[in-house]
Order: structure tokens, then sequence, then C-alpha cells
């Protein structure tokens, strides 16, 4: 989390199309870039990543969007944990990682996956006693 301005400047975030024609040079760029993780296998698989991100929104009917939120059954899930319940990883992360590692993503564990569903709302883990949680919970009743 530290380093997510620097990857966002890095790699251009906002744009797979651009860091799915990363090339050599552009990996020797991030590779020398202190900013970020300089893991030549993380760098390739983000780059691989854009490029199936790309190849998943032409050919799928809905697209990145509707691969992820099936796993969800398309409506965001609410829980209702104290401090000691919020898990690091479910059912759900774990048939996720393994259907994007079977798509051939890469560094997308269920742990990692999980994370990425309560960023984006897939789940609210929102404690009760949180600012956010009444907020959040309100988003559940919206479709994505």
């Amino acid at each position: 989390m530290r380093k997510r301005e620097n990857f966002r400047k890095a790699f251009t975030i906002s744009d797979p199309e651009k860091i799915a024609r990363y090339g050599r040079r552009d990996v020797e760029r991030l590779l020398k870039n202190e900013g970020i993780i300089r893991s030549r296998a993380k760098i390739d698989a983000a780059i691989k990543g854009a490029r199936l991100w790309l190849d998943i929104q032409e050919k799928e009917s809905g697209g990145f969007t509707e691969l992820i939120w099936k796993h969800v059954h398309g409506k965001r899930r609410q829980s209702l944990p104290t401090k000691d319940q919020v898990p690091a990883q479910t059912a759900m992360s774990e048939d996720l990682a393994r259907e994007l590692k079977k798509r051939g993503f890469n560094f997308c564990g269920p742990v990692i996956v999980y994370a990425f569903a309560q960023a984006t709302g897939m789940v609210n883990d929102h404690l009760t006693q949180c600012f956010r949680h009444s907020e959040c919970a309100k988003l559940a009743n919206r479709r994505p």
C-alpha cells in the first residue's frame, strides 16, 4: 500500500492497453524504479495480466466485471464481522483465485483476491462500529 502511488505512475495503471504493449525497454525501466517492487516476475505478471484482461473484455459477454461478480452471484456480500472474524480469505476468493490462475493470471492467490473483493465492494467487511459500515451496507443493495 505504501507504494501504490509509485505503481500508478510507473505502470500507467489506468490504461491496460498501454500496459499490454509494454516491451523489454519498459520492463528494464521498471526494474530500475526504486519506488516499486522490482521483481521481474511481478512486472511480467502485470503486463501479462493487462493482456489477459483485454482479451476477456473483448471476447466474453460482460467482460471482466461479469467474470468476477459471478463469484458473488452479482450481489455485494454484506457481513457483520467482529474484530476477530474478518477473514483473510473465503471459499469465494479461493474459487475466484483458482479461475484467474486457470486463465493465466499470476500473483492472485485467495488472500490477494479477497482483499481485491473488499476494495472493489464485492464484500463489505467493515465492522459495525466503523464509520464507513452503514454507507457500504447501503451499497450492498445496489447492483454493481
